[in-house]
């Protein structure tokens, strides 16, 4: 039989470590065999120069991927850093100071129902400054890893 290769609509699993910068740079995330990254691929599910790499690839290949800032979360958006009132942190009518860290991560919602993951970046007296920003944005990435495995991707419902 055949290996089956990347190609639209397969889930693909894939091992590897992602660095910033190369392959001597920050190390900024592992996905191991025992928990591998899993996507379908042709989904929009993962950075469209990523995909472009993987595609034709097959189970036991391996793979460097550089991306510059621009072909992955891009630069750092200003824009995204949102200062927020404290009085937004209301859990059962009182103020959840615990939240008031930088560096905390804080789940809010928009008035859409949409959830967005932010940082606390600054605290200030009556308000938080939250950045927006995806973590990696503003980064050069480099990836190195192996394809586990390739498959069809199970109908969805």
């Amino acid at each position: 039989m055949n290996p089956l290769h990347i190609g639209t609509g397969h889930l693909v699993r894939l091992t590897y470590v992602l660095r910033e910068t190369g392959p001597e740079g920050e190390e900024l995330e592992v996905c191991t065999q025992e928990d591998p990254f899993e996507f379908v691929f042709g989904g929009d599910e993962v950075l469209p120069a990523f995909e472009e790499v993987l595609m034709g690839k097959t189970s036991g290949d391996t793979f460097q991927i550089a991306l510059k800032c621009e072909d992955a979360y891009g630069e750092e958006d200003e824009e995204a850093y949102v200062e927020v009132p404290k009085e937004a942190f209301l859990v059962d009518g009182e103020v959840d100071e615990s939240v008031f860290e930088e560096g905390e991560v804080v789940p809010m919602e928009t008035e859409d129902g949409e959830t967005l993951i932010g940082v606390v970046a600054e605290v200030k007296l009556n308000s938080v400054v939250v950045d927006f920003n995806h973590p990696f944005a503003g980064l050069d990435l480099y990836f190195e890893g192996k394809v586990e495995s390739v498959e069809v991707a199970p109908a969805s419902n």
